[in-house]
């Protein structure tokens, strides 16, 4: 039996506290739902925001709902483009990362840490890990095989919780090394 999973591109984005938000956009802002994303209760918004570096900036779109921290997610070449120090490192884990400013169309946030480059990582309910025998932060490795850029990604590691959806994400450097064209099937070597 094929271990498959969905292998969605994550682009950059941010995830920001209801004080930045607002500080961002105004006093009393709400997030504005545009798209359901795969993993439950979560969205693409309306709102965008400026991620300024010593060196550039780039637009990167907020994803809701608000969390207790601010978190910006770049790819390594982003990072690299404007200027900040982005540390792989699964979602959540910010402490002494990399620091930048948001901007928005209200007002300013210096973040002294928050910006990193996610982990690749695959989601999955309890029930998933069971059937694939695949226990909560157990690194895996994921064949992709697409025309002419077929890859093995070591080093994937599985948040294996009910709040989660089955699907494996990969940030836009990784995505353009094996060529996925949007999304794709992915097999778990484990």
């Amino acid at each position: 039996m094929a271990k498959e999973v969905l292998v969605e591109i994550s682009a950059r984005h941010a995830h920001v506290t209801q004080e930045t938000l607002e500080i961002l956009f105004g006093a009393g802002h709400k997030l504005t739902p545009k798209k359901e994303l795969s993993q439950p209760g979560q969205y693409a918004c309306e709102e965008k925001i400026t991620v300024v570096g010593p060196k550039s900036s780039v637009k990167a779109s907020i994803l809701g709902p608000t969390r207790p921290a601010d978190q910006v997610e770049l790819s390594l070449t982003d990072a690299r483009a404007i200027g900040v120090s982005a540390p792989i490192r699964e979602s959540g884990d910010v402490a002494g990362s990399g620091a930048c400013k948001l901007v928005g169309p209200c007002g300013e946030v210096e973040l002294k840490e928050g910006v990193i480059a996610a982990k690749r990582h695959i989601h999955m309910t309890v029930a998933d890990g069971e059937k694939f025998g695949i226990t909560d932060k157990q690194v895996v490795s994921v064949k992709i095989a697409t025309e002419g850029r077929s890859l093995v990604f070591d080093d994937v590691v599985a948040r294996v919780s009910d709040s989660y959806a089955l699907a494996m994400h990969i940030d836009t450097d990784e995505a353009n090394a094996a060529a996925v064209p949007g999304s794709c099937i992915g097999e778990i070597l484990a």
